[in-house]
């Protein structure tokens, strides 16, 4: 039965990897609620199933068991093509590693979605999502040529690029220094205050604390799921 209320649903979803002759239970009976509009930050020690769970909702993996519904569709029934549909239409991902073609500008990196779904107006979308991050002027500069900072927002924006209902960041400052990845979450806020829904893993408290939700794993189960009161802003209001 699925609830209205919910962005994301997740029921009782297992996953299980053979690694050579031992099982892995990487998720262990998951229930989950993510609504229009969150900010979520899950964290959990190495191997406590927090990048699993967010593949899942991203549909890079399927789950052995249970039900993963978005936007009221039961996602696990999808077909590959399907999958790839709503990879494309509903998900903006962000990858510790950024994962931007090196040898492209920041431009034709951000043009990629809208090749692969053969959208028009690419160039002035792209232009317009790198504006949107503050990179309008170093458009044509290739990764190499940019900070971490500035190679994170062009995966941003790239991510962006499709108007996502929901973003996916794994880990998103992992290879970022403080200032950039307190500048990387700032810009997540932003986003989420226009109403787009954000998930980000992470292993750092103090980036988890930006959230407005802080879900915790440890071996596949969820122990602790708080919400984050954010008390300097509160202070100023």
């Amino acid at each position: 039965m699925t609830n209205d209320s919910c962005l994301i649903q997740i029921e009782n979803v297992t996953k299980t990897y053979l690694m050579g002759k031992v099982e892995v239970n990487a998720l262990r009976g998951v229930n989950l609620c993510v609504a229009p509009g969150e900010m979520i930050a899950i964290i959990g020690a190495s191997g406590s199933g927090k990048s699993t769970l967010m593949n899942i909702m991203g549909c890079l993996d399927k789950p052995n068991s249970g039900k993963y519904i978005f936007k009221g569709q039961d996602v696990s029934k999808f077909n590959e093509n399907k999958l790839a549909e709503m990879r494309s239409r509903s998900f903006g991902f962000v990858f510790q590693d950024f994962n931007l073609l090196r040898r492209s500008s920041a431009l034709a990196n951000v043009e990629l979605p809208l090749i692969y779904s053969g959208a028009k107006q690419r160039h002035k979308r792209a232009m317009e999502a790198l504006e949107r991050v503050g990179l309008a002027k170093r458009a044509h500069h290739k990764p190499t040529e940019m900070s971490g900072g500035e190679q994170q927002r062009v995966a941003i924006a790239r991510a962006l690029i499709n108007n996502p209902s929901l973003i996916l960041a794994d880990e998103p400052t992992g290879n970022l220094d403080s200032k950039s990845s307190n500048d990387i979450v700032a810009f997540f806020r932003t986003l989420n205050a226009e109403g787009i829904t954000i998930v980000m893993v992470t292993h750092e408290m103090d980036i988890a604390m930006q959230a407005k939700r802080i879900i915790r794993l440890m071996d596949g189960q969820i122990v602790t799921d708080e919400l984050v009161g954010h008390k300097q802003e509160e202070a100023h209001a």
